[in-house]
């Protein structure tokens, strides 16, 4: 298998995919959230306050098909379902959890500069 050198920058690149993908509102809380461990479906709503079911499953089976988490079935009756990161997923959730404590840590400061550059923008 070739090599192919990969440039975010630009357009054309693959990787832009890769981004899009990794990108979404709620990829960077899903992939944290099973960091501990496999989670039920009901388990990953209740710990992501806002999302909705269906933007879950949506989401979930989005990972799965790239790769980055399992979907279980347990082959249960009732249906009984868990989600694990991947080794892939568990490679991009180093960064995400960085990501998740650093929005943690700004949020403060991000919603101060942007109260300040509104002042400013009114006065002008």
């Amino acid at each position: 298998m070739a090599i192919v050198s990969a440039d975010v920058f630009d357009a054309a690149c693959p990787s832009r995919r890769a981004l899009e993908l990794i990108s979404g509102k709620w990829v960077p809380l899903i992939l944290p959230a099973l960091e501990a461990g496999p989670l039920r479906n009901g388990e990953l709503l209740r710990k992501l306050d806002g999302i909705s079911q269906k933007v879950m499953t949506q989401t979930l089976r989005d990972l799965e098909r790239h790769g980055l988490v399992r979907r279980e079935d347990m082959r249960t009756v009732p249906p009984h379902v868990q989600y694990h990161l991947t080794e892939l997923g568990r490679s991009l959730n180093v960064a995400l959890v960085a990501l998740d404590r650093w929005a943690e840590q700004h949020h403060a400061k991000l919603d101060a500069a942007a109260r300040r550059h509104d002042a400013a923008a009114a006065r002008a």
